[in-house]
């Protein structure tokens, strides 16, 4: 490192002083040659410094005239301090400028889906209509077979039978048949073995006398079990008949 406090250095330059003198001698101080260096390098940093400040201040420029645009931008409402307002509620649109029709398209099949659950409803009531018409003609069905069979069964059956001790009757009300006079007949098999019952039930008239005679009966009944056929006469309401347990034949 160089003493400041050294004694300058003679450095021989060329040439000489007019006149044929000595030759000129340049003094060079090195501290003086440090101490420049030093003064150049705070000149650079005063620089920097100087570019940042200008920076700085051109942002501050900026911003200003970004504000300033804005608020002359928003100049045209109502607000006279320049401060753009907000809604705190959307603004509702203007139904006036509606036509009230959804577009031909959607209104196209939204109707499409409608006809097609209307038909599927038709169709779904026409088929469970359907299955009770089968339903009641099956049971129909099956009430004339039982019926014929009884009827062929006590044709050549003399007296009243041999199963008036498993077969009985009971009346049913009026009102639990729309006014029809109908009877409950029920038929139990209290033997060991699967049988088959046929069932005679004559309806009479005030003076005693068969007015209508109608068969019921019950086939392959397993021991113990029972059955209740109902029994209707076709008769009308008045005069008032009296049913009667006329045959009762287990085969």
């Amino acid at each position: 490192m160089t003493d400041p406090h050294m004694a300058p250095e003679e450095t021989d330059v060329h040439g000489s002083e007019p006149g044929g003198r000595r030759p000129i001698r340049a003094r060079t101080n090195r501290a003086g040659t440090n101490r420049a260096g030093t003064v150049r390098a705070r000149a650079a940093r005063g620089g920097t410094v100087r570019a940042r400040a200008a920076g700085a201040a051109l942002a501050v420029v900026l911003t200003t005239l970004g504000a300033a645009t804005l608020a002359a931008c928003d100049g045209g409402g109502d607000d006279s301090t320049g401060t753009p307002t907000f809604s705190d509620r959307p603004t509702p649109p203007d139904t006036a400028s509606f036509s009230g029709a959804p577009p031909s398209g959607v209104a196209s099949a939204a109707e499409s889906r409608i006809a097609s659950a209307q038909a599927s409803a038709a169709s779904a009531a026409a088929s469970a209509s359907a299955r009770e018409a089968e339903r009641k003609a099956s049971i129909g069905a099956e009430a004339e077979r039982s019926r014929q069979a009884a009827e062929n069964a006590l044709k050549d059956v003399d007296g009243r039978g041999n199963a008036l001790g498993e077969v009985a009757m009971t009346g049913k009300p009026r009102a639990d048949t729309n006014g029809l006079l109908a009877v409950v007949v029920t038929i139990t098999n209290k033997t060991n073995a699967k049988a088959s019952y046929a069932v005679q039930v004559d309806f009479l008239d005030p003076s005693g006398k068969v007015v209508e005679t109608r068969f019921t009966g019950a086939e392959d009944l397993p021991p113990g079990d029972r059955v209740q056929p109902l029994v209707i006469s076709r008769e009308p309401a008045e005069p008032v008949l009296t049913p009667r347990l006329t045959k009762a034949q287990r085969y």
